[in-house]
């Protein structure tokens, strides 16, 4: 089968391999497409090495079909994604949402379970609707929204009842937010930040795709009892931390993954995926911006796309015709 592997001077090459042998517990996939994500940049340059017993081909998710049923699914994946086959275990499998188109699928299941498992299940985003008011709305600040995690997260939270507030790199990036349902968004090249989260009342839930300095104005844009869920590092891996203003607004800093977890873990995950994300994709309330589709082999093309900002969305490597 065709794969793609990384060279030791950390370049992305088509080559061909054998197959994967699917062990106990899961089954082979006929891999359709394939999604595009930052750990996946991570990984080629040498910085986000695969858990152990993991391919060592990168990718995080795909579309495709099963070996031993034929059933179109989704794959939440800890590495194999950018090849012909992978094999998964089935507590990583969903299947596709209805009226999802399946290349576009490729690029749903690693949003969904990063925005599900970190709003959610660690941040404590309360899920409603937005006609509830029998408590206030809780308001939740996204970092770097306009990429395939922030566009999900600002139509997730918007849905479940909360009050969003999103941060782009553009002045177009911020006016397609308030189009998917932010209630506030800004250029943060173009704003004091921190000033205009304020204004907002400030923020239950901060998830924060961007870490290092970061750290400090997320604590400070905190309502009291707030949540800042780190789940990227784009400006760097430590920044400092005004602990008094932590403890006085007694407040808590989550740092997680999703790529490591246990298979039990993941399979926990995806169970409230498909509860509280599969019903509004299939009613199409959320639906997953594609910035891009191309082919398998120009992977590198997608990175720099990645790399290099500005999009919107998610970008999609195409890896085989759908049936």
């Amino acid at each position: 089968m065709r794969a793609i592997t990384v060279t030791d001077d950390h370049r992305m090459t088509l080559v061909e391999v054998d197959e994967p042998t699917a062990a106990a517990g899961e089954v082979l996939v006929d891999v359709v497409a394939a999604g595009v994500n930052r750990a996946d940049l991570a990984q080629v340059a040498g910085h986000y090495p695969p858990p152990a017993g993991a391919s060592e081909v990168p990718g995080l998710e795909v579309s495709g079909y099963r070996r031993d049923t034929g059933e179109p699914v989704v794959a939440l994946l800890a590495g194999g994604g950018y090849a012909d086959v992978v094999a998964v275990p089935t507590a990583q499998l969903l299947p596709v949402p209805h009226g999802v188109d399946l290349v576009d699928a490729a690029g749903v299941i690693e949003v969904a379970a990063t925005v599900v498992s970190n709003l959610v299940l660690e941040g404590g985003m309360r899920i409603g609707t937005a006609d509830d008011d029998a408590e206030e709305a809780q308001t939740v600040l996204i970092h770097g929204a306009t990429g395939g995690v922030g566009t999900f997260a600002t139509q997730f939270a918007a849905a479940a009842g909360a009050r969003v507030l999103a941060v782009a790199g553009s002045a177009e990036g911020a006016e397609r937010l308030r189009g998917l349902g932010a209630a506030a968004a800004w250029d943060r090249h173009a704003v004091d930040l921190v000033r205009a989260v304020g204004d907002e009342g400030g923020a239950d839930i901060v998830l924060d795709v961007l870490g290092g300095d970061a750290l400090d104005d997320n604590v400070r844009m905190l309502r009291e009892f707030g949540r800042v869920v780190v789940i990227g590092t784009m400006r760097g891996s430590s920044g400092s931390l005004d602990l008094g203003a932590l403890m006085a607004k007694r407040a808590r800093i989550i740092g997680t993954t999703v790529r490591s977890r246990s298979v039990a873990d993941k399979g926990r995950i995806l169970e409230a995926v498909q509860r509280l994300a599969w019903p509004l994709l299939e009613s199409g309330r959320i639906a997953v911006p594609i910035h891009a589709r191309m082919p398998l082999a120009d992977a590198a093309r997608g990175h720099a796309i990645l790399r290099d900002g500005g999009h919107y969305g998610k970008v999609v490597l195409e890896v085989a015709p759908p049936r």
